[in-house]
């Protein structure tokens, strides 16, 4: 208890430095110590889905907004759908500290074109414009992911969701939730995730559940969430794994900066990461073999 307490109160004081870009950071917690495991030892192989067709070029997309609420914690929810496909795999999406989905529209928009329905919920205490910022609302934000998920798979868009090719993923504060999927709020329907600069700081990296492939992503200057806090946290998952390292990238700029070499690494990337564990894509596993910037055990 007083272990989490600890990461608790160290989560506060990291997010409090602001996750948004253009929020200049306070100070910096250091993460609590995370041990190491093998990767060849302890490495579970998740074996990609049977293969899928894959769109044959960007299709166009359409959004909508929709408000769910939990217990009384309303959750504005933008969905980008890829248009004239009757069913697709789905990414949930959680933003940053005073973060938004609109916010990652290019890169979402991008995903969702490339054939993924994209569920974004904005959460009650941590979007941009709340009432009362409250950091400490990030460890209730998984089961929120899980629940906005579940209602949109049993919503007339669920039709149109593979329900057996669901990724998880985030930014930052969005990113800790996204590793609280995968560990205390552990979400059986998820079987990938993406962690952008992000780390296991309040949910912990007890990873459990059925083994889902896991891609990390985080720039080597992160002044926020530091990269080693990133590293330990990948170095923690007993399954199949890639982490890619952002030379000299910042804690925003690689996600949120259109155009730029390292977001459009970040894109390229991802869709690789996507393409592989929910469309059962072969081809795409060449993007992500290991290099100097690059570990994967995928």
């Amino acid at each position: 208890m007083r272990q989490r307490l600890l990461a608790v109160i160290a989560l506060a004081s990291l997010l409090l430095g602001g996750c948004s870009v253009g929020e200049a950071p306070s100070r910096q917690a250091t993460p609590s110590p995370t041990p190491a495991v093998s990767t060849l030892q302890k490495l579970a192989a998740v074996a990609p889905p049977p293969p899928l067709a894959l769109p044959s070029g960007p299709v166009s997309v359409s959004s909508q907004q929709v408000t769910y609420s939990r217990g009384g914690r309303t959750l504005r929810t933008v969905i980008w759908t890829p248009d004239g496909m009757s069913k697709a795999p789905a990414v949930l999406f959680s933003h940053g500290l005073n973060g938004s989905p609109e916010a990652f529209a290019p890169l979402l928009q991008t995903w969702a074109a490339a054939g993924f329905v994209v569920i974004a919920p904005a959460y009650p205490n941590t979007t941009r414009g709340t009432a009362k910022l409250d950091v400490y609302d990030v460890l209730n934000q998984p089961a929120d992911a899980s629940y906005v998920l579940g209602q949109v798979l049993s919503g007339p868009l669920g039709k149109r969701i593979d329900t057996t090719r669901i990724a998880a993923a985030g930014h930052s504060a969005g990113a800790i939730t996204t590793v609280g999927l995968f560990t205390t709020g552990r979400d059986p329907r998820l079987r990938a995730g993406i962690i952008m600069a992000g780390s296991g700081l309040g949910v912990g990296t007890d990873f459990s559940g059925t083994p889902a492939a896991l891609f990390f992503i985080h720039g080597n200057a992160d002044p926020l969430i530091s990269y080693a806090s990133g590293k330990a946290a990948y170095n923690a998952v007993p399954w199949s794994k890639a982490m890619l390292t952002i030379e000299g990238g910042n804690h925003g700029d690689p996600y949120l900066t259109p155009g730029s070499a390292a977001y459009q690494t970040v894109t390229s990337s991802t869709l690789a990461f996507l393409r592989l564990e929910l469309y059962g894509d072969q081809a795409a596993r060449q993007a992500l073999e290991p290099t100097s910037d690059l570990d994967s055990h995928l």
